[in-house]
C-alpha cells in the first residue's frame, strides 16, 4: 500500500514546490546512486552463466534492467562527467583523465547532485563518482566537484597500503592498467569499497529524515584485480574460458579499431595468465556486488526502501580479450555497453523486467530530476527514461552515440536496435557497420556490403547530425601530445 501511494505524494510536492524549493518536501523520494568502475555485463541478471551477482540481481527484481544502455565516451572522466553534466562528451570537452570541467571547460554548470542540492536535498559523495585514478589517487578528491556536494568523503583501505603483495601477471608493471591479482586477506570492510559502503549506510541513517541524494562510488572491478579471497572461491579456473572468435578475425579489424588500451596480446599475457586474470575480474565484481548487498540491507532496515530511487551503473564496460582487446576505449559492445537498473518505487510499474530500447548514461540526469519533480537545465542532451520505467517495451526511438579518441583523430558511434555503425576520423580510416541481431559478437562488417548500402547511409546521417562538421571531436578532440594522454587509462 506504501508504494501505491508515493506516486501521487512525489507529484503533489512538484507542484506545491516548484522547480527549485529552498528546502525539500519531506515526501520528496532519496535517491542511493551506486557507481561501478570498468563492469561489464557480465552479471547473473543479464544472464552471465559464471558469474555471481545475487544482489545486483536483487535490485533488477525491484526495478527496471535495460539491456541496451550505452556509455557516451568509454573511459572513466569523459563518461562521468558526461552523465554527472547530461551532456555529450563534444559539449563538456572532456575526453581524457586530466581535464577538470569545472576549472576549464564549464565552470557554471549546474550538476545532477548539485540540482538536487539545489532543491534543498542532503548530496554527498563517497568514493569515486567524479574521475579519480586508480590506485593513485585512492584517498583523495582527484576530479571531484566540491560544488556538487554538502559532505564528500575518501576512504582509502587495506588495498590501497598493500599493493607490495599484488601478482603480477603481465610484463607491464603499471598496476593501475595491467593485470596484477591479490586474494586479499581481511574482511570486505577493510577494504577500500567495503569502507566506501559503510561510510553510505552511515550517511543514510544519518540523514533518513531528509531527503538526500547519497552517491557510493565503488571503484572495483578496475585493476588492480584486488577483492578478499572468498570471493575467488566461485570461479575455479578450469572454469574460466577465453573467447573464441572465426580465424583470421583479429586480422581483419581496422587499425584504428585496434587502437585500444591494450590491443593483443593484452599486455605480453599467455592465455593461461589471461584466464587467471579474468577469474580475478569475475572475484572483484563478486566483491563489489556484495557492497551493494550492503547498501541494499540498509534500506530495508531503515525501513527507506519505499521512498528511495536505486540507480545503479557502471561508467563504461570492459573487454575480457574480446576481439583482441583488454580493458575499455574501443566502440565494440563489450566496452561501450553499461549495466543500468533503476528501481524507483511507485514509478517503476514495470519492475522485475527488461527493457530492450536502447539508451544513454545521458539519460540518467532528465530521468532523476523528473522522478523527483525537479526541473532541470534547459541544455541536457539526453532524454527520461520515465516511459520506459514504467513500459519497459514502450514505444523508444532514440539511438545511443558513443565516441572515443585515437591520437589525433576520433571515432564515432551510432547503436540502434538493430544496428552499430562506426566512422573513424569522419570515415577516412574506416568504417564498420555490425547486424547486431545476426551477429551479436560483431565478427561480420558489413560496411563495404551493397546489400547494406540504404542502412549505411541511414546511419550516417544520424552521425553526422549528432557530431556536426566543425564540433570538437571530429576537428581532433585536442593535441596530439594531450590525446596521446588519454592512452594512459587510470
Amino acid at each position: 500500500m506504501i508504494r501505491m501511494k508515493l506516486a501521487p505524494l512525489w507529484a503533489a510536492s512538484a507542484i506545491l514546490l516548484g522547480g527549485l524549493p529552498a528546502a525539500a518536501s519531506q515526501d520528496r523520494p532519496n535517491v542511493l546512486l551506486i557507481t561501478v568502475d570498468d563492469m561489464n555485463a557480465d552479471l547473473g541478471c543479464y544472464g552471465h552463466p559464471l558469474v555471481k551477482s545475487p544482489n545486483i540481481d536483487r535490485l533488477a527484481a525491484r526495478g527496471v534492467r535495460f539491456d541496451r544502455a550505452y556509455c557516451q565516451f568509454p573511459l572513466c572522466n569523459p563518461s562521468r562527467v558526461s552523465f554527472l553534466t547530461g551532456l555529450r562528451p563534444d559539449t563538456t570537452r572532456v575526453f581524457d583523465l586530466q581535464t577538470d570541467f569545472r576549472k576549464s571547460t564549464m565552470p557554471d554548470v549546474v550538476t545532477l547532485p548539485q540540482l538536487f542540492m539545489k532543491a534543498g536535498y542532503f548530496t554527498a559523495r563517497v568514493g569515486k563518482i567524479f574521475h579519480y585514478g586508480v590506485p593513485g589517487d585512492i584517498g583523495t578528491n582527484g576530479l571531484d566537484d566540491a560544488a556538487s556536494w554538502n559532505q564528500r568523503f575518501n576512504p582509502s583501505g587495506r588495498d590501497r597500503t598493500e599493493q607490495d603483495k599484488l601478482k603480477i601477471l603481465s610484463p607491464v608493471k603499471r598496476i593501475g592498467s595491467s593485470m596484477t591479482v591479490l586474494e586479499a586477506e581481511g574482511k570486505d570492510e577493510e577494504q577500500t569499497d567495503g569502507m566506501t559502503a559503510t561510510r553510505a549506510i552511515s550517511l543514510m541513517e544519518e540523514h533518513a529524515g531528509k531527503p538526500f541524494f547519497i552517491a557510493a562510488g565503488f571503484f572495483r572491478p578496475h585493476c588492480p584485480y584486488i577483492a578478499p579471497k572468498a570471493y575467488f572461491e566461485p570461479y575455479p579456473l578450469d572454469k574460466i574460458t577465453m573467447p573464441s572468435e572465426p580465424p583470421g578475425h583479429l586480422d581483419t579489424l581496422l587499425p584504428a579499431t585496434k587502437g585500444s588500451t591494450v590491443p593483443y596480446p593484452y599486455f605480453g599475457v599467455t592465455p593461461d595468465t589471461a584466464r587467471e586474470a579474468k577469474r580475478a575480474y569475475y572475484a572483484t565484481i563478486s566483491f563489489a556486488d556484495a557492497q551493494v548487498g550492503r547498501l541494499l540491507d540498509a534500506l530495508d532496515r531503515l525501513k527507506l526502501s519505499d521512498r528511495t530511487i536505486v540507480v545503479f551503473l557502471s561508467d563504461h564496460g570492459y573487454h575480457l580479450a574480446e576481439h583482441g582487446l583488454w580493458m575499455k576505449q574501443s566502440l565494440f559492445e563489450e566496452s561501450a555497453r553499461v549495466p543500468l537498473i533503476i528501481a524507483a518505487p511507485g514509478k517503476t510499474k514495470g519492475k522485475g523486467k527488461m527493457s530492450p530500447r536502447t539508451v544513454e548514461l545521458l539519460d540518467l540526469y532528465p530521468t532523476l530530476a523528473g522522478l523527483a519533480g525537479l526541473k532541470p537545465p534547459a541544455n541536457l542532451q539526453g532524454a527520461s527514461l520515465e516511459p520506459l520505467l514504467a513500459n519497459p517495451s514502450a514505444e523508444w526511438k532514440r539511438p545511443a552515440f558513443v565516441q572515443v579518441s585515437r591520437n589525433d583523430f576520433s571515432g564515432h558511434s551510432v547503436r540502434t536496435e538493430r544496428w552499430r555503425y562506426i566512422e573513424w576520423d569522419n570515415g577516412k580510416r574506416g568504417t564498420e557497420l555490425y547486424d547486431e541481431v545476426a551477429d551479436p559478437h560483431e565478427f561480420h562488417n558489413l560496411a563495404n556490403d551493397p546489400a547494406q548500402a540504404r542502412v549505411v547511409e541511414e546511419l550516417r546521417a544520424l552521425i553526422r547530425k549528432n557530431w556536426p562538421a566543425g564540433s570538437p571531436s571530429n576537428e581532433g578532440p585536442g593535441t596530439p601530445e594531450g590525446n596521446a594522454r588519454v592512452k594512459k587509462a587510470a
